[in-house]
This record gives C-alpha cells, structure tokens and sequence, in this order.
C-alpha cells in the first residue's frame, strides 16, 4: 500500500519561497508641478529629537536673554494666525524606570496688556490606545471619521473636519508679563510591551498680541502616594529657564547645497512658513483644466529635494528659524493642508452632444526620484511592505445630476503604489464638472505623492 507519509514529510521539510521581488512598472505620462504656493503662516514645528531621551527643551521660540541655555532658545514671536505641530516618541530607558513622560506647551505673553489666544481647531492622540497602527484595507470610505491607523493619520483626520479636541479650550487669556499652558498631556509606557509610545498634536491657533512658544519634555513627578502627576506651570517655567535641548539629538541633515550622494532630511525643529497651499488647476489664462484624452497626467504633493519627479518643484515649507543640528526645510510638509480645485472641461464632441468621458481622480505614491529616468511615473508589482501614506482625503464634486457631493477616504499606500480613484466623475463633452481635493499631509507619512487624473477610468 502506498504511503502519503514520505512525501509530507519532504513537504514540510521544504522551505517556503521566497516571496516576488517588486518590479518596476512604468506609466507614460507627464507630471506637472503643482501651481499656487504655501501661505505666509508660521507653523512652531516641533519633530526633532524625535524619539525623546531624556528630559529638556524640545524646541523654544522665547528669547535667549536671561535663560541658563541661550542656544536653545530661537526668539520668534507669534501674532495673529499661527499653527503648532509636535510628533515625538518615548521608550522607557529601561524596564526598572517606566515613568510617563510628559509633553507641555508653553506659551509666554512679553507685552503690558493681555493676550488672547483662540484655539480654532486641535488635537493630540498617542499610538496607544487612541490611534495604534493597525492594518486597513487601501481604500476605506470615512464618513464618519471613524477610520484611522496611526496618530498622524488621525490627527490630520480631525482637523481636516475643522475639530476641536475638548481637551483644549476654545480660548487661552494670557495675563501680560505671564505664563499660560497651551498643553500638559502625557505619554505613558508603563502597560506596553515594548514600552514604547508616540503622541502627534495639531493646533490652529489666532493671537491678538505677540506670544512665545516653547514645547518641553519631562519626566512624570510623583505624589507621596507614588502616584504620577502632571508637572505644574511652575515646574514646566523651570525647566524652559534652566534646562538644555533634550539629548540625543537627531542625524544632522545634509546641507542643501549637496545634491550628490546620500541625503539626509533631518528632522525639523524650528519655525516653518505655510500651513496651507491652495490652488486651482487650470489651463494656461484659462478658468478650466481640459482633461487628459490618452494618458494620464500627474501634479506632484508634498515634493521636495531629490524627489522632485521631474517638476523641478520643491514644495517644502522654508524655516524661519532652526537649530543649526535639524532639518533646512520642513520636508514633508507635516500637517500642511492641500486644497486643489478643479474646473475639468472636457473637449470631445459627438453628433448628439449628449455624451460624456470617465475621469478617475487619485491620489497616489510613485517610486521617489528628482527627474524622470523615463517619461512617466514608475510603480511597483507586487507592492513592497513599507507603508508611505496614511490619511484620509475629502473630495467634492457635482455627481451626473449636478448636485453637490462630499466623500472621505481613508487611503493606505505602500512605496510605489498607484492609487485607487477617490472618485470617477463623468465629464460632459463640451462640459465642465467640478472637482476639489482636500488632505492635510498627514505625519508618519514618507513624500512625495501625485494627483492624478486619469481617462481611463482609473489609474492602475
């Protein structure tokens, strides 16, 4: 009688194959750069030390007068709209030590009257339990705002629907001559396994006078019951006066100047210049953008040095100020808003003039270069692991029957991916239909990514 044994044996004794290597795929087509420009308000931009190793001043915009370290200290002031980014992480420096570590903002009014501060729209979230990176399909309606993987992602998502955490108060009164706390919330490691945590924060924020700004980390105090507790505005002013930058300090970045070799962004800590870049996609001194026949055609997002795709644009905010050890510009345009408009006519006629062609709008993440090794964007198949895009997109167009419609997405995209339409809309031939994207460029996110349009109904 025959046995299976011998065999299964073997089978299970073989190793599994390795998984296909990626192969690169080329779409032919052209990539614009995106027309408009950031606008002229300061984003505090606090990313640099990253991952937090001790206690101290992650990045402060009071003046160096007065204070034990002066070189931490940038000396810029905010007046009307600003916004606040802070994205760090902690890992407990070792398993006998799993105290919180606390993340403040502080703001400071110098004048001799009081200042208000408004708090438009904000909020803070941890890795965990608010927003843990788990694993979601690529494309997800998000009516809800329900949907989000990671921090970043659901930070971006708040503030894209004009929220306001309540954990923040609409409004801050800032005596003169005093200290208020803009935030006080921590980030606690003590339950997880590593012990290892991250919290993004977004704020938009309006002041009717000058104020200063200072984000600062520090260790949980503990009570005499041995229970933690948040550090007090006293505690948190010491420490802006007398502490040094937090350590260790991030990979110093490549000077701009090098465009050879390899490049290192850094991580920004500083004043950057744009939180929002809104545009509308036209013909040359037209109202309209025509639509694509026979190949797709991209703008670039979120471009930058070394991963221009072609567009000789760099979209990357300025720094007004930063630490000579961080980042020239704010690459990747954390939390910045894109809004791009889109009057789309469609130049085809027929005999009936009752007809209409498909448009696929997508949002996508081809494979990072500076100039076009071939004319078009190249794409992965099968797609790599590493994840570069997580966030949800709105995007608002006039449907078949010229009533207005809102869709969210929420889209997970891998390095060379291309992107499933956000929406297909029907263009009237010899007709207009409109269309406008809004996303703010959601941190953990790797740039750059291209909105494409399409005719062929979508854009795999």
């Amino acid at each position: 009688m025959f046995s299976l044994l011998p065999v299964l044996m073997l089978a299970q004794a073989m190793p599994e194959p390795p998984p296909p290597q990626p192969q690169e795929i080329v779409r032919p087509q052209r990539v614009e750069p995106l027309p408009g420009q950031l606008d002229q308000v300061p984003v505090f931009n606090s990313n640099s030390p990253e991952l937090v190793g001790s206690e101290g001043i992650l990045l402060s915009t009071f003046p160096p007068e007065g204070m034990a370290n002066p070189e931490a200290h940038l000396n810029f002031g905010f007046e009307g709209r600003f916004d606040v980014f802070a994205h760090h992480v902690f890992r407990a420096p070792n398993e006998d030590d799993l105290r919180s570590l606390y993340l403040g903002i502080v703001l400071y009014n110098p004048g001799d009257r009081p200042v208000t501060v408004n708090v438009l729209q904000a909020a803070s979230y941890l890795s965990q339990p608010d927003a843990p990176f788990i694993s979601l399909p690529d494309w997800v309606e998000n009516a809800d705002g329900s949907v989000y993987a990671g921090p970043g992602s659901r930070v971006t998502n708040d503030l894209l629907r004009g929220q306001r955490q309540e954990t923040f108060p609409p409004q801050i009164e800032i005596p003169p001559g005093e200290f208020q706390l803009l935030m006080n919330l921590p980030i606690p490691v003590a339950d997880l396994d590593p012990p290892l945590n991250g919290r993004s924060t977004l704020m938009r924020l309006s002041s009717n006078g000058t104020v200063y700004a200072a984000s600062l980390a520090l260790y949980a105090p503990v009570n005499a019951s041995g229970q933690e507790r948040a550090p007090t505005l006293a505690e948190w002013q010491t420490l802006l006066e007398q502490g040094a930058l937090s350590t260790p300090r991030d990979r110093t970045p490549t000077p701009p100047e090098q465009t050879s070799g390899q490049i290192i962004y850094g991580r920004v800590a500083g004043v950057s210049q744009g939180s929002s870049w809104q545009t509308q996609l036209t013909d040359p001194d037209s109202l309209y953008l025509t639509i694509p026949l026979s190949e797709p055609i991209s703008f670039g997002l979120s471009t930058l040095l070394a991963g221009r795709l072609g567009t000789e644009q760099t979209q990357s905010a300025p720094m007004l100020v930063r630490y000579p050890d961080t980042a020239y510009q704010a690459h990747g345009n954390y939390g910045v808003q894109y809004s791009i408009q889109m009057l789309l006519f469609n130049p085809s006629s027929d005999a009936s003039g009752m007809g209409s062609d498909p448009i696929a709008v997508c949002l996508e993440t081809p494979i990072k270069e500076d100039g076009l090794a071939q004319a078009g964007l190249r794409f992965f198949e099968p797609l790599p692991n590493q994840v570069f895009f997580r966030g949800t997109v709105r995007v608002r167009y006039t449907d078949d029957r010229n009533l207005p419609q809102t869709r969210y997405v929420h889209l997970v995209q891998r390095r060379g991916q291309p992107g499933e339409p956000l929406v297909t809309v029907q263009v009237p031939r010899l007709g207009t239909r409109l269309v406008e994207v809004d996303f703010l460029y959601p941190p953990d996110a790797t740039p750059p990514q291209v909105l494409t349009l399409s005719p062929l109904g979508d854009c795999l």
